[in-house]
């Protein structure tokens, strides 16, 4: 009998309700750990994650078992819920809507790997904002500003 055989890598990267600094270094490991979980879950593969205090990347070996934003609302909806179930944030703890997804080939793996595990040496030099945009232009990705994350200045 026939299988069927696919080999897809995607970066997703979303930020934090209203851009708001939430996600605590002392948190990261755990929350890498429990988004990971998730990830495996869904049976694709957690290349690298990291998480900055306002938004989050991870890359995946991606399986289409599980329609793609079905697999992102459901990661982002679950880790929502741990990381309130935690008591991390005075208040309530949400991801913006809405997520960037960005394909890869097998070549590019050990660098967008590294790419993401030194988000804190990336960001020393640009934005999350100029980042997202500098995405959205490399992958010739068109869109309208309004509907960008809501960007804190």
């Amino acid at each position: 009998m026939a299988d069927t055989f696919s080999q897809i890598y995607l970066q997703f990267v979303f930020a934090v309700k209203g851009r708001q600094n939430l996600v605590q270094k002392q948190y990261k490991e755990e929350l890498h750990k429990y988004i990971t979980s998730l990830v495996q879950a869904r049976k694709a593969k957690m290349l690298a994650i990291h998480c900055m205090p306002d938004h989050i990347h991870f890359f995946v070996g991606y399986k289409p078992t599980i329609y793609m934003p079905d697999f992102i609302k459901e990661i982002k909806v679950e880790s929502n819920e741990f990381i309130n179930s935690k008591k991390w944030v005075a208040g309530k703890f949400a991801w913006q809507e809405g997520y960037g997804v960005f394909s890869y080939g097998h070549s590019q793996i050990d660098t967008v790997c590294n790419y993401i595990l030194n988000q804190e040496i990336h960001h020393s030099k640009k934005t999350f904002k100029q980042e997202y945009h500098d995405f959205l232009e490399k992958f010739a990705i068109e869109y309208k500003e309004e509907y960008l994350f809501d960007f804190i200045d």
